[in-house]
């Protein structure tokens, strides 16, 4: 599932505020399938009239806006509406735009009874529609795309922040084995791992001298935190992946799996803490931030709680090393940004966005360093 309504005759999110329009304009919505992203849908048609279950044509499709890595498709049936989900065409990373991996773990995940889109059917037969593709069910709700979320009410606020704990907790309540995704990452010394290959990554994008991400990617090896239990992580777990019920405070869908592997719990529960640290950005392309607001009076609980109740769910406690995490989960999201920034630079990016978010780069590095100072450095 995808983060959008389908046309823009969907009733507006009453959660977004007159300042969110334009972003509400840049990220949501479908509009008419890019040329070099069409294919022939008569075609997926009659594949999808022969493979998946109950689906009777005519379909149409739309793409969706929004600046996925894989393209994103409205698929709409006089019956019921799909999402599918292709790798991009061209030359690829070997191990980018894994979407036999996303239909993989919702495909688990759906059987335990976790909110995810239904699984519906994968195709590894480039015929169909130039790539691999996977379809899934779509999801009516809503989704909030700044965490302060602008016209709510404080009772709201806390319920959904609640929901989301919760969730994450849950997801990270499974063991692997047991849900049918032992082999779907190595899992151990998950985040030694991750600042080794988001360092070569940014090396490879690197387009100015950023000191604090020197200083940053040269402490971090040595002082990472002790590992914890392989779990199931998310990798970009946030309020604007997920599907909200349209009136209650319920997560009807977690969406954007791409990142997901077997790692360490506490590092993905940390990235999802990021929003009460993050810099904020002039651009509607930043991440949301919930710096100098007055959380209290929002409803939005302060961090330590907010830690707190994750820790009572799982057992599991970042506390001791918060501000490690914290040092690795910044320097992460700068790096990735980064390879953002060295796409424009090679003339691949395909986010108009793109050059927006290179703003972001220092400012990540220099929290990075920030919290690695509290940490000893």
């Amino acid at each position: 599932m995808v983060k959008t309504a389908p046309t823009a005759k969907a009733a507006p999110d009453r959660s977004l505020a007159m300042t969110q329009i334009d972003r509400q304009a840049t990220y949501t919505g479908t509009k008419e399938v890019a040329a070099p992203l069409r294919f022939d849908a008569a075609r997926l048609e009659a594949y999808l009239t022969a493979n998946a279950p109950s689906f009777k044509g005519p379909l149409t499709v739309r793409q969706f806006k929004g600046g996925q890595s894989n393209p994103t498709y409205y698929l709409e049936t006089p019956a019921r509406r799909y999402v599918l989900r292709r790798k991009p065409p061209g030359k690829l990373l070997p191990s980018a735009h894994a979407v036999d991996r996303e239909y993989k773990v919702i495909s688990a995940l759906s059987a335990q009874g976790f909110p995810v889109a239904e699984p519906v059917v994968y195709c590894a037969d480039e015929s169909i529609t130039g790539t691999a593709f996977y379809v899934m069910g779509y999801v009516e709700g809503r989704v909030i795309w700044v965490p302060d979320m602008p016209g709510s009410n404080p009772a709201e606020r806390a319920a959904v922040f609640d929901a989301m704990n919760a969730t994450l907790a849950r997801l990270h309540s499974y063991d692997p084995a047991a849900v049918g995704l032992a082999d779907y990452g190595r899992g151990e010394n998950y985040v030694a791992r991750q600042v080794d290959r988001w360092s070569k990554q940014y090396r490879a994008s690197e387009t100015e001298k950023i000191e604090e991400m020197e200083r940053i990617m040269a402490w971090l090896p040595g002082n990472l935190p002790p590992a914890g239990p392989v779990r199931l992580v998310h990798g970009d777990y946030r309020l604007d992946n997920m599907i909200l019920h349209q009136t209650e405070p319920r997560v009807l869908a977690v969406l954007d799996w791409e990142l997901s592997t077997l790692g360490d719990p506490l590092a993905d529960f940390t990235y999802h803490c990021m929003q009460w640290h993050m810099p904020h950005s002039d651009s509607s392309a930043g991440t949301g931030s919930l710096v100098g607001l007055d959380l209290k009076a929002l409803g939005i609980p302060a961090l330590s709680d907010y830690v707190d109740a994750y820790v009572a769910r799982t057992g599991l406690d970042p506390r001791p090393y918060l501000a490690v995490y914290s040092a690795y989960n910044f320097f992460r999201l700068a790096a990735i940004l980064q390879g953002i920034v060295g796409r424009v630079r090679d003339g691949t990016a395909t986010n108009e966005n793109a050059p927006a978010r290179a703003q972001m780069v220092r400012p990540l590095a220099a929290t990075a360093w920030e919290f690695a100072k509290q940490a000893g450095a």
